[in-house]
């Protein structure tokens, strides 16, 4: 959090100033909007996260313009040439002997390399091009991709308004080339809430951080007299609509309107949004959300973090993807007793290469199912279905690095840097395999003492099994062994820590486990000899994975009172 001592800022009566890394805002005794200051971890990882996304996308961008002009030079210099060979051809021989112009023969206005006039590049390349008008060669040159944002739920502002100070391709800027200067699209951020309280406090807000409209459009407009006639006039990097949130994404839902990026942080549940934003919180319902328009998703973090869940996703728009998502979905059967889980998936995909041509086919079909009896095959406890739910991974790796890359040459910038790279860390060290356990829970199970985490990993690992830690919850694994498998750990850890029979009764789940022994014989001894790999790059750095308590009744604060009930009370009346 940057010190705002020294900043000459004047604080009204009945209010008080917050201010996190270059922005600051007006909190109103009254309540008027909801700030949650430990959130500020949440917002350095969106913001993080955002920019990183923003520059990876205008690199695509860039690569696929470079492409287009590479092909459009080569058609062009292949149409000269076959002009150049016609015009040869038909050349009588008398005038064989006579000079070639030159390029000072060339018309004014006209472009040596293509022989097409100024104009006419200009026409072809409008939006793409930015050139010179007062020199003889044009020049292109790649205009960085702006972008969109919405904050469809923004209370005080503070979010939207880092965003627009901190996100270098969601501002608006103006190129310069020679004498003339050449607009980029205005490119800004959406502030939405339905509260008027809230809209007004975001108004001051943005104000005060100098993101709103220019206050003068005649002044506006003369000061950008050389910029394109059709200019508009500036309404700020921070917009802000008073409205509903699922009414204002609807209405931005065609091509001309359509956003970048949605960000939705809830006070509560965000299903009523999912539809209206085509896509956030839980992966299946975005997933199945975003199939019903044709498209599918990309998770490249997803993240459990102290009461909430932040996921970023990627949308693309590809049908014979959208064929693919029932294979990453799945049902599970999980056992109230041991906690043992089945994987059930909604679909499968076939691979078939066509012998003659090569080309590989894909068949979808339907799953058979169930992978397990009613009862639970490791303590005979009754089977729960739980789901549907994403089975895919939960994070994008190579977008992992590059946000840890970002922190590492940026952590002056980020008041919670500390926390965000060990975050990022461990959540890059993830396994993609569903769900998490603690040996302390098994443990539980088993009626024995808890062995150690990297003992357990260990074990685990010297069996052939891969094992990671979870960014979910300290002193939690993830492994692509089965449940049993864990289990069979457990029960050689018994055997060296024996548990005391007598006082476990008939019934007890831990004796069910424990029986199960002797139909494992053809199972070895778990090896508990420290593995290299139980090591992680996350444990060998001190790093803050997890949140402390910052402060005594720490948690979700009260929702701000938005005046909307009294406002229609009134109105009643």
């Amino acid at each position: 959090m940057s010190d705002a001592g020294s900043l000459s800022i004047t604080v009204p009566e009945g209010f008080t100033l917050h201010t996190e890394n270059t922005s600051h805002i007006l909190i109103s005794s009254k309540e008027e909007a909801f700030l949650n200051p430990v959130q500020e971890f949440n917002r350095d990882l969106s913001v993080a996260c955002i920019r990183v996304w923003s520059e990876e996308l205008n690199r695509e961008k860039e690569a696929k313009w470079k492409q287009a002009q590479e092909r459009r030079a080569k058609r062009e210099a292949d149409a000269d040439a076959k002009a150049g060979r016609q015009k040869n051809q038909k050349k009588p021989k008398t005038e064989s002997s006579e000079q070639s112009n030159g390029p000072e023969d060339d018309s004014p206005g006209d472009d040596p390399a293509t022989g097409s006039t100024l104009s006419e590049v200009n026409k072809r390349e409008v939006g793409s091009l930015i050139f010179c008008n007062d020199t003889a060669e044009h020049s292109p040159k790649y205009r960085p991709h702006k972008f969109v944002l919405l904050e469809a739920l923004s209370a005080t502002g503070l979010r939207s308004i880092r965003y627009a100070k901190e996100i270098p391709l969601v501002r608006f800027v103006f190129e310069f080339c020679e004498k003339a200067y050449i607009s980029s699209p205005s490119r800004f951020v959406i502030a939405n809430d339905l509260s008027a309280s809230a809209t007004a406090a975001m108004k001051r807000n943005v104000e005060l951080n100098g993101l709103g409209p220019s206050s003068d459009p005649a002044e506006s407009a003369s000061s950008t007299s050389t910029v394109s006639e059709h200019q508009p006039h500036d309404h700020g990097k921070v917009r802000i609509n008073e409205g509903d949130a699922c009414a204002l994404m609807y209405n931005h839902r065609t091509e001309k309107t359509r956003v970048d990026v949605v960000d939705l942080d809830p006070y509560g549940t965000a299903a009523p949004f999912i539809d209206g934003a085509a896509l956030r919180l839980v992966l299946h319902t975005l997933s199945t959300s975003a199939s019903r328009y044709g498209r599918y998703i990309e998770p490249q973090l997803s993240l459990s973090i102290d009461f909430y869940v932040r996921l970023f996703v990627r949308i693309h728009s590809a049908p014979i993807e959208v064929k693919k998502v029932a294979s990453k979905t799945a049902m599970y059967y999980i056992c109230q007793g041991c906690q043992s889980f089945y994987e059930q998936p909604l679909g499968r995909m076939i691979e078939k290469v066509h012998e003659r041509s090569g080309n590989v086919n894909l068949l979808f079909k339907t799953q058979a199912g169930p992978p397990v009896g009613q009862k639970c095959t490791e303590c005979g406890s009754a089977q729960h279905i739980a789901g549907p739910m994403w089975s895919g991974p939960l994070h994008n790796n190579n977008f992992l690095s590059k946000v840890l890359e970002h922190l590492e040459s940026n952590q002056g910038k980020y008041g919670t840097a500390v926390r965000m790279r060990g975050m990022l860390t461990v959540a890059k060290e993830e396994l993609h395999v569903p769900f998490y356990f603690t040996p302390s829970r098994i443990a539980g199970l088993f009626h024995s003492i808890c062995p150690p985490l990297d003992d357990v990993a260990s074990a685990l690992l010297n069996a052939g099994h891969r094992v990671s830690r979870s960014h979910a919850l300290a002193g939690s694994l993830k492994t692509d062994a089965t449940r049993q498998d864990v289990h069979d750990v457990f029960r050689s850890w018994v055997k060296k820590h024996p548990v005391r029979m007598d006082k476990i009764s008939e019934t007890s789940l831990a004796r069910q486990l424990l029986a199960k022994e002797a139909r494992q014989l053809c199972r070895t001894e778990a090896n508990f000899t420290r593995h290299p790999q139980s090591v992680t790059q996350a444990s060998k750095v001190k790093l803050v994975r997890y949140q402390q308590n910052p402060a005594p009744n720490w948690g979700p604060g009260m929702k701000a009172d938005s005046g909307t009930k009294r406002k229609r009370e009134e109105e009643d009346e």
